[in-house]
This record gives structure tokens, sequence and C-alpha cells, in this order.
């Protein structure tokens, strides 16, 4: 298992597979790079995946320290540094996407193209769950609470026809203290500031039905940033990118070809 160091000395697990230029997959909060398990395959035929484990997923080190998604951006430019990669295309879906506007931002050199999926700004200016949403999630029944999760990831249809494991729910080797951290590094980002100094070409993508991440942060991601593109999922929730995988893969793919040819 490879691993990058952060600035602080932490140590920073990530995967490679496929062949070509580079292309960074960045999970959602508390998961790791199994997120991507049954997604990635799309995209290896055409690019090098990279899938960092954040610290405290997967076999990241897990400091109980407080955590920011702009210290995860931090964290994947290490993997990039470790990697000996100067630029790579990135791909980030709900708290994979706050960091990535980060790298864009801060590292515009490091981004040669950009994909958000099912993201916010994040701050005063996104567009929070409800709070029947948020109850739901803390139900004091585990069993209650992870059927609401999946629920809002993926449609009854799906569910119906597919028993998992699902991948999109979090890692259940997470320490109760990391998935503490990562709450808080999600809740508090606030990219908004930063969002129209991003040049690198950009692609939006969401569900029509998504309430865990609500729609409507789309189109604020696409006015705030410079040219971004804008394409909604009809029907998807926020797993799109793994329910919808036939649409949300050729989608992005053809984005990531015309950008990165």
């Amino acid at each position: 298992m490879p691993y990058a160091k952060a600035a602080n000395g932490v140590r920073l697990a990530y995967q490679t597979a496929g062949a070509g230029a580079p292309l960074l997959l960045l999970a959602g909060q508390a998961n790791n790079h199994h997120w991507w398990d049954g997604i990635r395959e799309d995209f290896e035929t055409r690019y090098r995946t990279i899938t960092p484990d954040w610290r405290g997923t997967g076999d990241s080190d897990k400091p109980d320290e407080p955590y920011s998604t702009v210290g995860f951006a931090d964290d994947v430019i290490a993997v990039l540094d470790d990697l000996g990669i100067d630029r790579a295309a990135v791909y980030g879906t709900s708290m994979g996407g706050r960091v990535a506007q980060w790298l864009a931002a801060r590292h515009p050199e490091r981004v040669h193209a950009l994909v958000l999926g099912c993201t916010s700004p994040g701050g005063k200016h996104g567009i929070e769950r409800g709070p029947d949403i948020r109850q739901s999630l803390i139900d004091p029944d585990p069993a209650v609470a992870r059927q609401a999760l999946l629920e809002l990831m993926y449609t009854p249809e799906w569910l119906a026809h597919n028993a998992g494991p699902y991948n999109t729910v979090g890692d259940p080797a997470m320490p109760a203290y990391v998935r503490r951290r990562h709450l808080m590094a999600s809740n508090k980002h606030d990219a908004w500031d930063v969002l129209p100094d991003i040049e690198t070409p950009t692609l939006i993508v969401h569900g029509t039905e998504d309430r865990f991440n609500p729609v409507a942060n789309a189109p604020l991601l696409a006015e705030r940033i410079p040219h971004a593109r804008m394409h909604l999922i009809p029907g998807a929730r926020h797993a799109y990118f793994d329910e919808f995988r036939a649409v949300a893969g050729p989608l992005v793919l053809n984005f990531l070809d015309e950008v990165c040819a």
C-alpha cells in the first residue's frame, strides 16, 4: 500500500489503477476509496485513477485533531507530490466536491479539469438539507438511521433490486471521533468567496431528487464559477454516480476527454 505524508507527518494511503492521464477521484464524507468501487473502472481504460483515503478513513492515519476541507485539499496535494504528478483532472463528489473546490481555487496549476458532483459551496450561501432529513440521520436506532441514509442515496426502485453491499454509507472501520471530525469539516466548508477565482474548465453534476445535498446547490456553483457547465440527472438522488452510472460515467468521460485532449 503506497502512502504519502502530510506536512504534519500524517500518513495518507492511496490507490492507483489504469493508465493514461491522471484522474483524482475524491470520495464523500466519512468514506474511503471503496466509494468508487464499480465506478472507477469506467475511467481506467483512458485515465490513471487515483483514490486517496481521507485522513481518518481506510488505511490512512486517524489523528484525533480538527479536520477541514482546506486541510483535505492539502492532503490531496501531498498525494500528487508523492506520485510525482504535476497536474491532474479532479472529480470530487459530495464532500470530495467541497475539497475539489479548494484544490482548483488554491492550486490552479495542479488541476487540469474539474468535475463537482452532488456538492455545495457551503457557508451561508449553501442550501442545507432540511431539519427532517437531519433528524432522520440521527435516529437513536442505528438501523433506522442507516435506512434513512440509504433512501437519501438511492431511489426505492434501486434499493428493491440491489441488496448491497453499499459503498457510499460510510467507512465501517472509522472510529466515532473521526466521524465527528469529518462531519465538522464538511459542515464548516465555505468556498463561496474563492469560487469566482476558479479558471479550470468545470462540469457540475447533480441528481434532481437529491435531498441529502439539495439540488439547488448546483446552479449556485454554476453561476459562481466562471464558464462552468451544469448537468442535472433526472430522478437521481445523492449517489447518482452509482445508481445512474450508465448516464453519469459517459457524461463525465466526454467532458474529461474534451478538456484533457
